[in-house]
């Protein structure tokens, strides 16, 4: 097995358990119980959302897709900001 193929089966592997986390992430941000549990949800699923395609790039060998992830790590983090604040102060903008 050259090292082509081993990365390639490696990639494959991580797209797989990205991809159970993805669906486990996506129970919890259905079910809850509580908002912080809905919100750690919707972290953990954009997450493996960015680490599902870092893989992919490096499956196909193309740079956009990781230029892609750090467009969604940069909106999952706003986001995320924003619901930390509207669960704390119960407002995104303050007047």
């Amino acid at each position: 097995m050259n090292m082509g193929s081993l990365v390639a089966l490696a990639a494959w592997f991580a797209s797989a358990c990205f991809g159970l986390a993805m669906c486990l992430a996506t129970w919890r941000l259905i079910r809850g119980p509580a908002a912080q549990d809905r919100v750690l949800g919707l972290d953990t699923l954009y997450v493996n959302a960015m680490a599902m395609l870092l893989a992919y790039g490096l499956r196909v060998g193309s740079g956009a897709w990781f230029e892609i992830a750090l467009l969604i790590a940069l909106f999952g983090f706003v986001g995320s900001v924003a619901l930390a604040k509207f669960l704390l102060r119960g407002e995104v903008i303050e007047p």
